[in-house]
């Protein structure tokens, strides 16, 4: 990311008050990014997309079902079905009461869940501070052009000044002629 003309180092010092060498990874996109006048922002959530694996997008699938209205509302009826079911067969019940097979099966179930559910909070949180980071680039990308757009309106204005400042001396120097030509035509 070395710029040969010195682009990068002349707005790393500009900007970030410190040579291009001392920017970290972030600093470097936002400033190349900036030079170049071309966008920072991007969907962060396609490329996390785009690099997960089969088991990763299945963690999450399982995830999303096992923390869904319909899994809670099908897990309630197969529970209540199990339980009315056991209770009405009385001694022909294939799981009586106290349902130790049915405790089995939902242990099963959670041991099963578990793990699948803590993955998918792992890639969310690590999605989490990809989307941070790019916050903060997109943020930082916006304060150098504000700073940039703050300095632009102050050279104008000093430009503006200047030319003003620069009509009012030739206007001036023309009221000095006219004062010394009618002085000259006075005496």
């Amino acid at each position: 990311m070395s710029d040969p003309g010195g682009g990068l180092g002349k707005a790393s010092r500009r900007w970030f008050g410190k040579a291009e060498a001392d920017l970290d990874a972030a600093e470097r996109r936002v400033l190349a990014t900036t030079v170049d006048r071309s966008p920072v922002s991007r969907d962060v959530n396609e490329t996390f997309a785009d690099e997960q694996t089969f088991g990763q997008r299945l963690a999450d699938r399982v995830a999303a079902v096992g923390g869904s209205w319909t899994f809670i509302l099908a897990f309630a009826a197969f529970l209540s079905a199990w339980t009315l079911l056991n209770l009405t067969l009385g001694r022909g019940a294939f799981d009586p009461f106290p349902f130790i097979f049915l405790n089995l099966l939902l242990s099963m179930l959670a041991a099963i869940q578990a793990p699948f559910i803590m993955m998918s909070q792992n890639r969310q949180a690590a999605k989490d501070r990809i989307n941070a980071a790019h916050d903060y680039e997109v943020n930082l990308k916006a304060e150098i052009e504000i700073m940039a757009l703050h300095d632009k309106l102050d050279h104008l204005r000093v430009q503006q000044i200047e030319a003003i400042l620069a009509r009012q001396q030739e206007q001036l120097d023309l009221m000095r002629q006219l004062l010394e030509r009618e002085a000259g035509r006075a005496r």
